[in-house]
């Protein structure tokens, strides 16, 4: 006959211990939940800051007619201050990197908003805006109101970012209006995937650095922009 391996004893301590894991499992959630809710309300504050900041940097830019800076200043610059921001992300130098970086990007926005408004496409300029803010919302509220795990889009953006790697290195050589277009539609895709995931990654706790989400998130809304801005752009065009 088989003895049953607890007493009473037993039995009442691993009952104790089974609530005690309980307790200390539903404090551990609490406090993941309420870090992750930190992590994004620090991401969109930082973010609204960061928009502003270079929305006023691009107006001062617009303002003094600013020079639109060399493919390599461009690349040189962002890609520096991206590595400065990243380097110091787990420090409060990190909030001036962030700044430094949007500053400098708004500043590129600059002379490209002047030639658009210089060529009567004004219009363009604000219907992009709008469409940036609109997908940027609905990405958003997709992701925070069905809290939908978007990891899964990490291979398609991965395919995706060889795909316009290769695109741009061509369109370097070929200068070909049409692929031109087509690098812009692909960015619009892959700018949106990026808001969706990074947004997952946020509310899933795969980011826990408010400034390196928010750094994701502008670089998205940034080309998300420039990409509506030139669709927009040949589709308002007389020419």
């Amino acid at each position: 006959m088989e003895v049953f391996p607890y007493t009473n004893n037993n039995f009442i301590q691993l009952k104790g211990n089974n609530m005690e894991n309980r307790v200390i499992s539903g404090a551990t959630s609490n406090e993941s939940l309420l870090s992750t809710h930190k992590v994004l309300r620090n991401t969109y504050l930082l973010l609204s800051m960061t928009l502003a900041f270079s929305a006023v940097v691009a107006f001062v830019a617009m303002s003094m007619n600013a020079p639109a800076l060399p493919w390599w200043g461009l690349l040189i610059g962002f890609y520096g201050l991206l590595f400065l921001t990243n380097a110091t992300a787990n420090s409060s130098a990190g909030i001036l990197s962030v700044f430094a970086l949007t500053g400098f990007l708004g500043y590129t926005l600059g002379p490209i908003l002047n030639r658009y408004i210089g060529a009567g496409l004004g219009d363009v300029v604000v219907l992009a805006l709008g469409a940036t803010a609109l997908v940027f919302f609905a990405c958003s509220v997709y992701v925070l109101t069905t809290k939908k795990d978007m990891s899964f889009l990490s291979g398609m953006m991965m395919a995706l970012f060889v795909v316009l790697l290769v695109g741009i290195i061509a369109n370097i050589f070929l200068a070909i209006p049409a692929l031109s277009l087509a690098m812009s539609a692909l960015f619009v895709v892959f700018s949106s995937g990026a808001i969706l995931l990074g947004t997952s990654n946020i509310i899933h706790g795969g980011e826990t650095n408010y400034i390196r989400a928010t750094v994701d998130l502008y670089v998205s809304l940034y080309n998300l922009f420039l990409s509506l801005l030139q669709i927009f752009g040949v589709l308002g065009s007389d020419d």
